[in-house]
């Protein structure tokens, strides 16, 4: 029986109620002193809590979508996306600390790369927010001295923690591996969250009198990073990446600025910015704002923006993948903006997912950026 099947969850919301009610029916057969009545009385308690939590954990998967199945559940799905190509033809940053790259064995920078801790803050945004730089190994090889490097945002979901994109995705240790084998050219990534005014989320959107966090994102941070670190520069040098509202503000910023993000890839992303307590009013009444955030729209009625875009499912646990097809579809149709898909045959919007979708997803940003400087 499946992990998300109806059949399971009723079973189990049954179970919870007939045990719920032999608990009450036998109580007072149990009140009595003797040890056979107290640990029945235990057991009960025990079986009738574990299933009422079975119940309520099943019914919140099926809502969310968190794991697509047993296996999902329990991490033991290790096959991995394959992307399938749909084309037809510097205000101020300031390092809190360095270290090595987690799950990589060596200890000096020229041969595990490095991670910095940084605080970026944008001189047009007035934001300010924490971030994980990685820089391969070759950036401190001395053959490598004088070369820029591509780069990449990558950001997770909200609210998401930016050292989970270190330690839980495994984005700097997947990069290393895959620049070390010549799959992808070595790269930057500069890691922090879509949440760059916590506690609200702002769906990467320049909020009117509040927040701007689109220019944060497209503007200040690439202009930081590049005053610092050795940063390839052009149109469309830099990448983005990221998952669920990461995902869904990769794409925005891909598609609104193609001249800044020559890729873009939104892994269990959605396409259109919601309103909900989280978020507040994000246009203020702004229709166009808005129209421009859905990337559907966007898409059907402004010029197709010269980019590369990766969208990501599965065809059992995401309740994304009905609008995914649709979004690419949608692309193709434009003839000028390249998409590309992760579709997984089963896996839900967890960490367990995702990871299974980054090395591809990794692979093809960096090779992205790689073909469009020699363009």
């Amino acid at each position: 029986m499946g992990l998300t099947s109806d059949t399971l969850l009723w079973a189990t919301a049954l179970a919870a109620a007939l045990l719920f009610t032999g608990t009450v029916w036998l109580w007072p057969r149990l009140a009595r002193r003797t040890w056979r009545a107290v640990c029945g009385r235990v057991g009960l308690l025990l079986a009738t809590q574990l299933a009422i939590f079975a119940a309520v954990g099943l019914a919140a998967n099926q809502a969310f979508g968190f794991y697509a199945g047993w296996a999902d559940l329990f991490g033991r799905q290790k096959d991995q996306g394959v992307v399938v190509d749909h084309a037809a033809g510097g205000a101020g940053l300031k390092v809190v600390n360095s270290g090595p790259v987690p799950g990589v064995a060596g200890t000096r920078p020229e041969e595990t790369g490095r991670i910095d801790e940084v605080r970026i803050s944008g001189r047009t945004s007035r934001i300010a927010s924490p971030a994980y730089v990685y820089l391969p190994p070759e950036y401190f090889r001395a053959e490598h001295r004088g070369r820029d490097f591509p780069a990449a945002v990558v950001l997770t979901g909200y609210p998401g923690t930016a050292r989970a994109l270190v330690d839980k995705l495994r984005y700097p240790r997947t990069v290393h591996q895959a620049a070390r084998e010549g799959r992808m050219p070595p790269m930057i990534l500069v890691m922090l969250r879509p949440t760059v005014a916590p506690p609200r989320d702002t769906e990467c959107v320049d909020v009117p009198k509040g927040p701007q966090t689109e220019t944060f994102f497209a503007k200040d941070l690439p202009e930081t990073i590049g005053g610092h670190y050795r940063v390839k520069d052009g149109r469309g040098a830099w990448g983005v990446v990221g998952n669920s509202t990461g995902g869904y503000c990769a794409l925005k910023l891909a598609i609104h600025h193609p001249g800044v993000f020559g890729a873009g890839a939104g892994l269990s992303a959605y396409y259109k910015a919601p309103i909900d307590p989280t978020t507040g009013d994000l246009f203020q009444g702004d229709e166009e704002l808005r129209n421009e955030a859905d990337l559907r729209w966007y898409i059907g009625r402004r010029p197709a923006p010269d980019t590369a875009l990766l969208v990501s499912s599965s065809k059992k646990g995401e309740s994304n993948y009905r609008d995914t097809v649709k979004f690419i579809e949608q692309v193709k149709a434009t003839g000028r903006t390249r998409i590309s898909s992760i579709i997984l045959e089963s896996g839900g919007h967890n960490f367990n997912t995702w990871r299974r979708e980054i090395p591809a997803a990794m692979e093809w940003l960096g090779n992205r950026l790689a073909e469009a400087k020699r363009s």
